[in-house]
């Protein structure tokens, strides 16, 4: 169910986003169209104008501008894609997805020579009230390839699992999921047993399962 148009969102919490291709359709045909939505992630993730997104370092970390989200968890998978976000902007949830979908969409339409919509309709959202809940789809979304028989997770390149076990700060904001554990080995395997379970049983707890 799409609660979008029925519920706001609150700065400071946390919200697990979901979408698909119209028709479980394919929206990442190409390597280079994954590059395409993790570097608009970065880019529109703000409300600075383009010349300043544009400045970014060597990692495409976008400087010296107020972001709208924390992004804690994402995977994009051939046809969907899944992020964990926190909101600090007010407005920053549906701001950003907005300029995502509508920016990813235009780009793809473009490449591929097609018009119309490209997602199914508004994205799907569970708000994430407690913190087991968090850390449970913080597990989902970090190894959702390896849940739909893609990739192993911590070798996908197009999710979060790989930044986690890296100790780099690439875009996502870990520190509120790894600081609650010993080390990055007892998160990797607590996500993976978690994981396991979902896969196994298809449910979650309050968590979005497509």
């Amino acid at each position: 169910m799409d609660y979008t148009k029925a519920v706001g969102f609150t700065t400071g919490e946390c919200y697990h986003i979901f979408n698909r291709g119209v028709e479980k359709k394919t929206i990442f045909p190409r390597e280079s169209d994954y590059w395409r939505f993790v570097k608009s992630l970065k880019q529109f993730n703000t409300a600075e104008p383009a010349y300043k997104i544009d400045r970014s370092n060597e990692k495409g970390i976008i400087l010296d501008v107020k972001p709208y989200v924390e992004i804690i968890a994402y995977c994009i998978n051939p046809n969907h894609f899944h992020l964990l976000l926190r909101q600090i902007e007010e407005k920053g949830v549906t701001e950003f997805m907005r300029k995502l979908g509508t920016g990813y969409t235009m780009y793809f339409n473009k490449r591929y020579e097609r018009s119309g919509v490209l997602f199914q309709g508004k994205f799907k959202f569970t708000h994430i009230d407690r913190n087991e809940q968090l850390l449970y789809a913080s597990a989902y979304v970090n190894f959702n390839s390896e849940i739909h028989g893609i990739s192993k997770a911590e070798k996908y390149r197009w999710c979060s699992m790989p930044e986690y076990l890296s100790g780099e700060k690439i875009l996502c904001k870990k520190d509120i999921i790894l600081d609650q554990f010993k080390g990055v080995k007892e998160y990797k395997d607590f996500a993976k047993e978690n994981a396991t379970f979902a896969k196994s049983k298809k449910r979650m707890e309050n968590i979005i399962i497509e």
